[in-house]
């Protein structure tokens, strides 16, 4: 059994990789957050605060601060291999700061993503399930991870 996992863990690897790390420009890379960033605001704005738009708005916010978090060992950091949630949000976070959270963890990111494509890295960083990304695989998967699970965002 062991054996079927490794195996299909491997081929999620492999097609996560393929997806995630194909060759993209920092600058449409940057587009693409900072568009997905208004329209994750623009939902966000128009959501009722609820506990399930709270917890959805967290979870992304706790996602984009890990990955920036190895985003930054392209740059220099040593690699630390953790779970996201130490940098989720707290639990009782209201709305309208997640909302705030959300805006300035997003700049945060644009940052990154700026700085990165002036240091042109080239190795790649591990993702605790998708394996191996590059910073564009990395910066790629944050924008398509935010634009998915916001869309469970309800009004």
């Amino acid at each position: 059994m062991e054996a079927m996992a490794d195996f299909v863990s491997s081929i999620i690897q492999g097609a996560a990789g393929l997806m995630l790390n194909r060759r993209a420009s920092f600058e449409s890379l940057i587009a693409q957050l900072e568009a997905t960033s208004r329209a994750i605001l623009d939902r966000a704005g128009r959501a009722a605060d609820t506990e399930h738009n709270r917890r959805v708005l967290s979870h992304i916010i706790g996602i984009e601060r890990w990955g920036q978090r190895r985003l930054s060992v392209f740059l220099g950091e040593p690699l630390v291999m953790d779970e996201y949630d130490g940098y989720r949000p707290e639990q009782e976070t209201s709305w309208p700061e997640l909302k705030a959270q959300f805006e300035s963890t997003r700049a945060q990111t644009l940052s990154l993503a700026q700085r990165l494509a002036a240091a042109q890295a080239p190795q790649t960083v591990p993702h605790n399930q998708f394996g191996p990304l590059s910073a564009a695989g990395w910066l790629r998967y944050l924008n398509l991870h935010a634009a998915m699970e916001s869309r469970k965002i309800r009004r």
